[in-house]
């Protein structure tokens, strides 16, 4: 109690008596633990209310607030919060406080105030970034305290496979958090070429929301995702449970056992090349709560319920109808997830993976020969996912087909479709029908650029226009909010955030990383309601306590890791049919016509989680968690020689001075398995005439180039690695003088920040000198024999085989628990005429072992993630 009595003091001393009594009936402050050197670990918070004391009338006494991401912020990442008020207040400047003691750690300027949003008057931007001592804090400005908050790494840490647990309480056959099973019976076919009421086996998949339809246009798009999710970060993800969902472990990552749950269920849709199913039961569902295993909506045969042809023609049993004009928008999304569960099963289960790529051609065959949008079916009400774009889909599907099956013509026709639909048209808009641009960002843009490096500058372009046409709306508040309040609004603001992040990583253009945050922190609780938005995260916030969900309403049964609907407009939200409060309204004082939210299972339009809005959290918060993760480069005598050794990627390294006898066949190689790898060229390599169409195509091809030195020269004695044979003035002349020769080429010193030695020799001086010039010296990784691939012969038993070679760096791989993960792997583009067996010539095994070993052949900005 002395510690709270002296924080309490402190604060009031403060705000000079004024405390505002909305922190403290959301703090239930304890002390949780002193570390051994007596320093205060954190003060955690209850899961009270964020905003009053006792309900809204408390919290009408406040006229100003601070809103933060309570999940916390990590020390390298963007740190902002903002300060809202309803009332004029000073607050110029703010402080950031010890929340141990209170002390002023510290301060500095607001934004400008950004004026009136939503209930607000006033509003800045409180940017704390340039801060970055992990601890426990809280904020003061204008007048007001913001919660408790970590800067911590690993604050994003777990939250990922936390989200997980909604996922497997959405199962439909077998559901492991019921433990019981529910919809056995699906189904009879709807619109179909067969017999209405012919009965197939559509048991399984999510039920896509509160309600127990099933859509494969959100089930496919959440599949995509959490495949995705399980190649881009594999290291942020546990195995804690079994195939079917109960606690135990089964040698696979959780994420992608319930991946294959929905690619199973996909399965069952698509059951032969021309037959394609879409939904699962309709609207007639919409009978009242009721726990899925004792679902009674009747569709008029027992517990049977309809499964929908893909008919390409409009659809609707009763009064409504959709307006479908194709296939391909369901047909692409089926490709995309079919093609990618394909090669990451490869080594898996080589049977599911060939099952998985047939399905995927005959999905985007449908695709090709019925353009259009298949929408789902309404029945009894108006609401139904109106999409309106298709050539998104079919972008990832033939992108994701074309790189598995290596057809170049495939993956020419997805950079087509990208080309007519560059913007997803939702972003820069106002309003959009419901769903009608989905999935709300375009992953086929970030496949073309992540995996054919020729085209990314025009993928990532398309990117850019996305983002730039939100931002010129988010940069006039200070929530950066330029995503519009419509249904499901935090499923879009998840996915633009996706996009953002996936257009940083790739291009290390970091003007838009703090809108990216924005939505981020938008999503726990840097928001005018001051909640976040994903049901039990994070367990000491302020999150939807009482959820649309027959879960929680009827049983008190938590729906963990669901993200809701989100806010929408004050004229969407008057003008849906259905909708009572029943609790009351603890963020009255925070709703305006501009959006409402409500934390009440009576309204389903901004409260009702969602699968496929979670499904999409998951791979964003995988991202956020995984860029976070310490990073442990290996160095060699100041050099980088290996990078993380727990995520299975590795850089592939050429170098070349006098020679270049191999440059054609390896870029031919790489370009045919769409391998990235990087290039290291002296500057006389760079200025001869007969090497610039090489140059030019590796980086039109989207390889890293970078120096070698100018003219090989050789820095320390091979015997006494401490005896200098250069000077500094000597070194940097000759390193300058190779990026002035790159610089003609159109390679900067800025796209350029790596400097491999000649030689592959060099001692800790040299180190020293490269990184007085803001450059990074690195070398390769040893350990196997690929630097020997410039032997020949007569050089005795110094001389190895392209064979000796590769057996080197196979026996290595199974040798060494980390295996390949972070290697550096360095051969030559170029040998002595005297060596015979090219070993470039032989590079397609190489390619293909590692690629059966599931490693991720990046360039070196990528595997030292570069910034």
């Amino acid at each position: 109690m002395q510690l709270i009595d002296a924080i309490k003091k402190e604060r009031d001393h403060v705000w000079q008596g004024q405390w505002p009594k909305r922190l403290w009936g959301w703090m239930a402050v304890r002390v949780i633990a002193f570390s051994a050197a007596c320093v205060p670990i954190y003060l955690s918070v209850s899961a009270q209310n964020a905003n009053s004391t006792q309900g809204p009338a408390a919290a009408q006494d406040t006229t100003s607030w601070i809103r933060i991401n309570q999940l916390g912020y990590t020390p390298q990442g963007i740190k902002v919060a903002v300060w809202c008020a309803k009332t004029p207040a000073p607050a110029a400047t703010f402080a950031l406080h010890d929340a141990a003691t209170g002390n002023i750690i510290f301060q500095t300027s607001t934004s400008k105030d950004f004026g009136a949003y939503g209930p607000f008057t006033h509003t800045r931007r409180l940017d704390f970034t340039k801060f970055q001592r992990p601890g426990a804090y809280y904020l003061s400005a204008g007048g007001s305290i913001s919660p408790v908050f970590r800067i911590e790494p690993d604050v994003y840490k777990g939250a990922a496979d936390f989200c997980l647990q909604y996922m497997r309480q959405q199962r439909s056959g077998f559901n492991p958090y019921l433990k019981d099973s529910c919809h056995t019976h699906d189904g009879f076919t709807v619109y179909g070429p067969m017999p209405d009421g012919t009965h197939i086996n559509a048991s399984g998949g999510w039920h896509d929301a509160s309600d127990y339809l099933q859509y494969v246009t959100t089930s496919a798009n959440a599949t995509y995702h959490l495949l995705a999710a399980w190649r881009d970060f594999k290291p942020v993800f546990t195995d804690t449970h079994a195939a079917n969902g109960l606690n135990g472990s089964n040698g696979l990552a959780d994420i992608l056992d319930e991946a294959r749950w929905g690619l199973d269920w996909l399965l069952r849709m698509h059951p032969a090349p021309d037959h394609m199913f879409n939904q699962l039961a309709d609207d007639r569902d919409h009978r009242g709560m009721r726990l899925p295993t004792a679902d009674t909506a009747s569709y008029g045969r027992g517990l049977e319920r309809p499964v929908y042809f893909c008919t390409g023609q409009p659809q609707g049993l009763k009064h409504f109808k959709n307006r479908s004009t194709g296939l391909a928008s369901t047909a692409g999304k089926f490709a995309s997830a079919f093609a990618l569960g394909a090669s990451l099963y490869t080594n898996i289960d080589s049977q599911y993976s060939a099952l998985l790529q047939q399905k995927a051609a005959s999905a985007y065959a449908l695709g090709v020969k019925h353009p259009g949008v298949c929408q789902t079916a309404p029945c009894g009400a108006p609401y139904f996912y109106e999409e309106d774009n298709w050539m998104d889909d079919m972008e990832l599907g033939a992108v994701m087909l074309g790189n598995l099956t290596r057809q170049r013509a495939l993956i020419n026709q997805a950079m087509q479709w990208a080309r007519q639909e560059p913007l997803t048209p939702w972003m820069g808009a106002d309003t959009a029908r419901h769903y009608q641009w989905y999935p709300f960002h375009n992953f086929g843009h970030y496949e073309l650029a992540r995996t054919q490096p020729a085209l990314q500058p025009a993928a990532m372009s398309y990117y850019r226009q996305g983002i730039s046409a939100v931002w010129e709306k988010a940069r006039h508040n200070a929530f950066y909010r330029g995503i519009p309040f419509i249904w499901c609004s935090n499923n879009l603001t998840v996915s633009f955030a996706i996009q953002c992040n996936r257009y940083r990583q790739l291009t290390k253009d970091t003007r838009y990383q703090q809108l990216e945050q924005a939505c981020i922190d938008w999503l726990f609780g840097c928001n005018p309601w001051g909640t976040a938005m994903v049901a039990g995260l994070p367990a000491n916030g302020d999150f939807p306590q009482d959820p649309h969900s027959s879960f929680s309403h009827l049983y008190n049964y938590p729906v963990n890791g669901g993200l809701v609907d989100g806010p929408v407009y004050g004229s969407i939200y008057g003008n849906l049919i259905g909708i009572t409060l029943h609790n009351g309204d603890e963020y009255a004082p925070f709703q305006s016509s501009l959006a409402v939210y409500h934390d009440d299972f009576g309204d389903y339009s901004t409260n009702e989680p969602t699968m496929d809005g979670t499904a999409s959290l998951i791979y964003l918060l995988a991202a956020a968690e995984y860029e976070a993760m310490p990073t442990s480069f290996t160095y060699t005598h100041g050099a980088i020689t290996r990078a993380d050794t727990t995520r299975r990627q590795l850089a592939l390294v050429f170098t070349a001075d006098e020679f270049a006898n191999g440059v054609p066949v390896i870029t031919r190689i790489l370009q045919q398995y769409h391998v990235p790898a990087s290039f290291f060229f002296t500057g006389r390599f760079y200025r001869n005439p007969a090497n610039k169409a090489f140059i030019q195509q590796l980086r039109h091809n989207g390889h890293y180039l970078g120096p070698h030195s100018d003219q090989h020269l050789l820095y320390c004695d091979w015997n006494k690695r401490d005896s200098l044979l250069v000077t500094q003035e000597e070194f940097c002349t000759d390193l300058l003088q190779c990026y002035h020769a790159m610089a003609q080429q159109g390679i900067t010193r800025q796209q350029a920040p790596f400097f491999l030695p000649p030689y592959e020799w060099y001692n800790d001086t040299i180190a020293a000198w490269t990184t007085a010039l803001q450059l990074q010296l690195i070398n390769y990784t040893p350990g196997t024999l690929s630097h020997a691939d410039y032997t020949w012969p007569q050089l005795g038993k110094q001389y190895r085989s392209c064979n000796t070679i590769l057996q080197s760096i196979q026996a290595y791989e199974q040798q060494h628990p980390a295996g390949l993960n972070g290697f550096i792997l360095l051969m030559h583009a170029g040998v002595d005429p005297r060596r015979t067996d090219l070993c470039w010539d032989g590079l397609d095994k190489l390619l293909q072992y590692l690629r059966q070993k599931d490693y991720d052949l990046v360039t070196l900005l990528e595997l030292l993630r570069y910034r």
